[in-house]
């Protein structure tokens, strides 16, 4: 596992860049001749003792670099780097598709489609995975500190972020689109809408939240914290929930009732590939069971390949009901795509919410 500690986006400087370099070292030390397949990924996001065996079979080199957002990702890609082949979210797969910037994947070139698991395909973004082959999911919750936080206080749900039996006592991400998705659950709107005055109301109940329960916004930094057992309340993706009950037995995980997040990240292949084969080759090898196995125990967060989810969950997830998230229920969402005008509308609001008092 990562370290010790598993975050879906956390970027390790020192890792990746060791393993970029020791990559690009083999490229111009004889390997020139061979096929080189450009990756870009999140960081901590792969057992990149793959990466070395995928090398070895195929007889090729592999440049995996990573990033911390989806949005530094596609800032890279607009100044003109390319690579073949991406993994990022959902809503930044719907926005590459509508720009025209992917290739479709050719399913028949992917002999371990089968071992994916049914609720990971058709979701909204790419509802017939034409462009996207399914990696890592999961959703959003409350971490809490069961030897503080009253059980019978769970079924406030999101409101549980506003109990001032709690104040000074919680961390929010630090994130525009997951404290907007809270807030806009919590009331009972769509997380996805574009209407002004809905996402008011949200401004509303996250300003008297910041007033009413003095939150630390944090990065992934709460999964330490959380550890030690430093606040009782977190928000949190699924699969850091995992790993921090894993540390923590006192730890417990709600998935409010009014719906959240549940998120997914694929492989795409991008119109610039000039390794078409080779990239179906990593995303068919990266879909094998024991692949996909040795991936999500590195990582922590839940793999899409059936086989190697279920033994994950029994055999290091066992009793963690954070790690095989529920993508059934009606009232949760995936991130779709915002316009320019809403999006700039969020961030003015957020930075108000940041700055109040």
């Amino acid at each position: 596992m990562k370290k010790s500690g598993i975050a879906k986006k956390v970027f390790s400087v020192a890792s990746v860049l060791g393993l970029c370099a020791s990559m690009l070292a083999g490229c111009g030390s004889g390997g020139g001749s061979k096929p080189t397949l450009k990756v870009y990924s999140w960081g901590e996001y792969i057992d990149t003792s793959l990466l070395r065996d995928f090398e070895q079979e195929y007889d090729c080199k592999v440049i995996y670099e990573t990033f911390d957002s989806n949005e530094s990702m596609y800032t890279k890609l607009q100044s003109g780097e390319t690579y073949d082949i991406l993994v990022p979210s959902d809503y930044m797969i719907e926005r590459l598709i509508k720009e025209d910037s992917l290739q479709p994947i050719d399913w028949t070139k992917i002999s371990n489609a089968s071992n994916l698991a049914d609720d990971v395909m058709g979701l909204d973004y790419d509802p017939d995975n034409t462009y996207s082959v399914p990696f890592f999911y999961g959703n959003v919750g409350i971490l809490y500190d069961t030897t503080v936080v009253d059980s019978a206080d769970l079924s406030e749900g999101w409101e549980l972020l506003r109990d001032e039996k709690y104040a000074n006592d919680i961390y929010m991400y630090d994130s525009e689109r997951d404290s907007f998705m809270i807030a806009l659950k919590a009331l009972g709107y769509s997380m996805n809408t574009s209407n002004t005055d809905e996402i008011d109301k949200a401004y509303e109940w996250l300003l008297e939240q910041h007033s009413s329960m003095n939150p630390v916004y944090a990065g992934d930094d709460v999964i330490d914290n959380m550890i030690s057992g430093n606040k009782a309340l977190a928000v949190v993706y699924s699969g850091d929930g995992s790993y921090i009950m894993a540390e923590n037995e006192d730890l417990g995980f709600l998935v409010p009732e009014e719906g959240t997040n549940v998120w997914q990240d694929a492989m795409v292949i991008t119109k610039d590939c000039t390794e078409v084969d080779l990239a179906h080759k990593y995303m068919d090898f990266m879909l094998r069971p024991e692949s996909a196995y040795a991936n999500t125990v590195e990582v922590g967060y839940t793999s899409t390949v059936a086989e190697s989810r279920d033994k994950a969950a029994k055999e290091d997830f066992a009793g963690i009901d954070s790690y095989i998230p529920d993508m059934s229920r009606s009232q949760d969402e995936v991130f779709r795509y915002q316009d320019k005008e809403t999006k700039a509308y969020f961030a003015e609001l957020w930075t108000k919410v940041k700055a109040s008092n």
